[in-house]
């Protein structure tokens, strides 16, 4: 069990759940007094079958597509995890088929991966992370529909219900919790219906359902996110950031307007459990609240909050999550782009009545068309890494006056592209974390751990 520290931060937290519930409701009504007035502008205003293209993807990545596409269809074709945009200036590598009025996205990405996790508590491991999504679209009503299942073999490729990760936690294998680890994707990543619907030239309104998806909650999450494509392991601060996208029995409703979304999120708050190849459906018992910003084709930033019931299988109560986040893209000759991202994360644990926050920089800039360089900084308030041993973890607390500790991780990499072979990217690379660590913890993890990573990577993408 985590000590308690503060009676103080109680008090605030319950504050904090009550804004949060203002905000949840707030988000509705502002959705549904946004459609009111882009309903009324649509009965004065003919509509423009081609409004909001130029801004809302690259002439490159949308010289295939064809010219009927408005901006229903424009919108749901943006989507990276779940209901999530990142910056429209980003040439999403994807296949696009067409079966009959379908229109068929077909989007994939494996790495092979060779990891070395040093010290005491570090571990070598040969695994895959991988995932693969399937979206297709159809006109319907006006607007248009969009069905997607998006599946991962994780739960084959990654033995031992996870792979080595220092400082890493979150989730639990065999009963107890995942320590110095990532787990496994489910293989059921996301299973959606969405339908959009455009209301005069500048607004459109969604509804989202997904037995099993992504929530109005977080960034795009990094799986697939344009700025860590070229790093095969998780975040450290993934429980902060960006975990919450596969959860189950999720009901997004979202309005867009020019540069603005508001999005409301009901969900299911438990992570899934060590059952990989499952669903784990359950009650919609949590919310979420998301606002997005897209001033330009190259930037995007987004501010979400939620409170999510019993998360953590082993760990008691309520999380109370909040992220921020800015993105921003520079396009690139051939089809890639500099992608940068920041982003803040923070849990409010109810239980033990306090919070921790993890704070993340990452980016990828190619050059000369075949070679990418990685680097992502992480700076996190871990107070999980010793939930396995928990005499120890109360004897650091009264030795620190603290239950968690400050750790920093500056990752850096390099990937090379080697060929497209029948649409398949394919690259080497390889890449470095090194650690800052509190004297407290060097004895159980070195004075200067450090994990190495060499991996093959595969991904699905038009033939350039």
């Amino acid at each position: 069990m985590l000590p308690q520290v503060s009676t103080g931060c109680h008090l605030r937290n319950r504050a904090t759940i009550a804004i949060l519930r203002s905000s949840w409701l707030l988000a509705i009504a502002c959705i549904l007094c946004l459609g009111a007035t882009a309903q009324s502008s649509s009965s004065t205003q003919q509509p423009d079958q081609h409004a909001g293209m130029d801004m809302q993807m690259p002439e490159d990545s949308m010289q295939h597509i064809a010219h009927d596409m408005d901006s229903a269809r424009d919108f749901l074709m943006r989507e990276s995890s779940g209901t999530a945009f990142q910056p429209s200036g980003w040439p999403m590598p994807m296949v696009m088929t067409s079966v009959g009025q379908w229109r068929l996205m077909w989007m994939a990405q494996a790495f092979l991966v060779d990891t070395q996790q040093t010290g005491p508590l570090g571990a070598d491991k040969f695994y895959s992370t991988n995932w693969g999504m399937l979206s297709a679209l159809h006109r319907l009503g006006g607007g248009d529909l969009m069905l997607r299942t998006m599946l991962s073999l994780e739960p084959a490729t990654v033995t031992g219900e996870f792979y080595p990760l220092l400082f890493q936690t979150g989730e639990t294998a065999y009963g107890k919790p995942i320590v110095n680890g990532q787990h496994p994707h489910d293989f059921v990543m996301e299973l959606s219906v969405q339908y959009a619907h455009r209301l005069g030239q500048h607004a459109v309104w969604d509804l989202y359902y997904a037995p099993v998806g992504d929530p109005a909650m977080g960034p795009v999450a990094y799986p697939h996110r344009a700025s860590a494509m070229e790093i095969p392991q998780s975040t450290l601060g993934h429980h902060w950031e960006d975990s919450t996208h596969i959860l189950y029995n999720v009901v997004t409703a979202g309005m867009s307007y020019r540069a603005v979304r508001l999005e409301a999120s009901g969900f299911h708050g438990a992570e899934p459990d060590e059952n990989r190849w499952n669903i784990d459906f359950g009650p919609m018992n949590s919310y979420s609240a998301r606002f997005t910003v897209t001033p330009t084709a190259r930037w995007l930033a987004q501010f979400s909050a939620g409170h999510l019931v019993h998360p953590e299988a082993l760990e008691p109560g309520d999380v109370v999550r909040t992220t921020a986040s800015v993105e921003y893209i520079v396009p690139r000759p051939h089809g890639n782009a500099w992608a940068t991202t920041l982003l803040w994360g923070r849990n409010g644990k109810q239980a033990v009545h306090y919070g921790t926050n993890a704070v993340l920089a990452e980016t990828v800039a190619p050059f000369k068309e075949k070679n990418f360089i990685s680097g992502r900084y992480e700076w996190s308030q871990r107070d999980e890494l010793f939930a396995n041993d928990p005499a120890l973890a109360q004897q650091l607390f009264e030795q620190t006056g603290s239950p968690w500790f400050d750790i920093n991780a500056y990752t850096i990499g390099y990937t090379r592209d080697i060929g497209v072979f029948h649409n398949v990217e394919t690259g080497l690379g390889a890449n470095v974390s090194l650690y800052g660590v509190p004297d407290a913890i060097k004895p159980y993890y070195g004075d200067h751990p450090l994990g190495v990573n060499v991996y093959l990577r595969l991904r699905l993408r038009e033939n350039r």
